[in-house]
């Protein structure tokens, strides 16, 4: 289980890597064809239609913790009657997104109002029809999704991701090069999750040998993953709204262009938030594992740490680097429209940067059915999101968009949350925290020259700013190994070298 640990862990980044690849040559493509109109349209579309994503009531997120219980127990028809149990709700929960989707579709001027054009309308009823499609069909994905992560295989699921964000450009450019636009986009996703789901349910019953009892199911047990399951559903609805309100509330006072500018900003976001649960969630089914044997707090504070430093590493390079190479980058990337998206990324990125490197603690709180409170802090953070953004927005457009989630996130992310991990959770967190702090001095080096790159070196093109960031990203590394890490992370660093030249030497 420790090699499929780690290849989920290096699969997870290379896809991460392939996505920021594609990013990079796919985007401003994508942007100019599409045009910064339909691009904002698209972004509009989905913003909606994400809210959907919450008929999962988090049943997904409490699969792991049943069949941990269930496999403490070697009470396999347990498992199978819990494998029928999933599987019929998320085939329904499906048929309703549909349903509501249909209805959407029906109101789709009432729901935005007058924020798009006669001519945008019926582009947005077919897009709106094809990503209610896609949305639908992840719900029965992400249930053979959720046996793979409980049987620990991780190398087929991240494998499935990498094939997913390779083919994604490379089938939709040419239909945008053919003029289908944001449709064409939306038909290769829906194509890309068929796949996916055909893959799974291959891969599940052939090879995991899944099975399903649909007979017997027991309703105390529905009932008692409801009562866990719907703190995660109010924590997901939180999320959509910090994620998702504000491209709403952009399309109803500003309009498309100031949502595609924040849409821009937002991918930046999402790729770091991805970067940081690429490690977590391989370590899911161990946390589950640990609560359901033993429940030690000393070991779950070792895995929480050990974690969160590896998160720290990585998230603190492309933080830094961010903050030195993002202004041109954006350029570069999106085109001059788009210089205000650096400064939405960053407003983003910088409140969830501690939350993102104690994320597996969210699993233990899951795991401890401890989920609750973070559930209702995190609800009046979404309340005040909504209210704070609103002015700012008036006042700063899509940037004070940004700044509003940036605001409402801080008290409940930072604050709050290491409160609750220290003294509800049992997670000794001033430990995490004299244990993060030992890279202080690993940051020196890197920021200064970091920022004498950016006060002193043009950058004029795009050659010039690569070389820089490898240069940059050198020297981070350099001094993160020799002034940061502690020996263990650098054994990981030197076992697979040294594996790699013994096999060359062999040859």
């Amino acid at each position: 289980m420790v090699s499929q640990k780690k290849s989920g862990v290096i699969l997870s980044y290379i896809s991460e890597g392939i996505k920021i690849l594609s990013g990079l040559i796919y985007t401003p493509i994508m942007l100019r064809l599409l045009g910064q109109s339909e691009y904002g349209l698209y972004q509009l579309v989905y913003s909606v239609v994400s809210y959907l994503s919450l008929l999962s009531f988090g049943f997904t997120a409490s699969y792991m913790r049943f069949y941990s219980r269930a496999k403490a127990r070697n009470d396999e028809d347990e498992v199978s009657r819990l494998n029928g149990m999933f599987m019929v709700i998320f085939l329904v929960i499906a048929l309703i997104c549909i349903i509501c989707g249909l209805v959407m579709i029906g109101n789709i001027k009432s729901i935005f109002s007058n924020g798009l054009t006669s001519t945008e309308y019926p582009v947005a009823r077919v897009l709106m029809a094809l990503m209610v499609l896609n949305l639908a069909l992840t719900f029965p994905n992400s249930v053979f999704d959720a046996f793979t992560s409980a049987h620990e295989r991780f190398f087929f699921q991240k494998l499935l991701v990498v094939f997913q964000n390779l083919l994604n450009p490379f089938l939709t450019l040419p239909l945008l090069i053919m003029g289908y636009g944001s449709v064409g986009m939306v038909c290769v996703t829906t194509f890309l999750t068929v796949a996916k789901l055909i893959a799974n349910i291959w891969f599940s019953l052939k090879k995991l040998q899944v099975h399903f009892i649909f007979r017997g199911i027991r309703f105390g047990l529905l009932k008692e993953m409801w009562v866990f399951t719907f703190f995660i559903f109010l924590n997901q609805i939180i999320d959509q709204v910090n994620w998702s309100v504000d491209k709403f509330l952009l399309g109803r006072l500003v309009g498309t262009t100031g949502v595609a500018v924040y849409g821009l900003g937002g991918q930046i976001n999402t790729m770091y938030l991805q970067f940081s649960t690429s490690i977590s969630n391989v370590f899911v089914p161990k946390v589950n594992r640990i609560v359901a044997t033993s429940d030690d707090n000393n070991e779950l504070t070792r895995l929480f740490t050990k974690i969160g430093r590896v998160q720290f590493i990585v998230l603190g390079l492309i933080f830094t680097g961010f903050i030195f190479f993002g202004k041109p980058f954006m350029y570069f990337w999106g085109g001059q429209g788009y210089a205000n998206s650096y400064y939405i990324a960053l407003w983003l990125i910088l409140p969830v940067t501690v939350p993102l490197i104690q994320n597996l603690g969210i699993e233990i709180q899951r795991a401890k059915n401890k989920h609750k409170a973070r559930s209702i802090v995190y609800m009046f953070i979404a309340v005040a999101n909504v209210f704070i953004s609103i002015p700012l927005i008036g006042m700063f457009g899509a940037i004070g968009a940004a700044i509003g989630t940036a605001i409402s996130l801080t008290g409940g992310n930072i604050l709050f949350m290491n409160w609750y991990y220290q003294h509800r959770i049992g997670i000794n967190i001033w430990y995490f925290w004299k244990s993060i702090a030992q890279f202080i001095p690993s940051f020196i080096i890197p920021c200064l020259f970091g920022a004498i790159i950016m006060i002193f070196v043009p950058m004029n093109n795009l050659l010039v700013m690569g070389v820089w960031i490898v240069l940059y990203a050198l020297v981070y590394c350099c001094s993160m190994y020799f002034l940061g890490m502690n020996i263990e992370e650098k054994q990981m660093i030197i076992e697979p070298i040294k594996k790699l030249i013994k096999k060359r030497a062999r040859k």
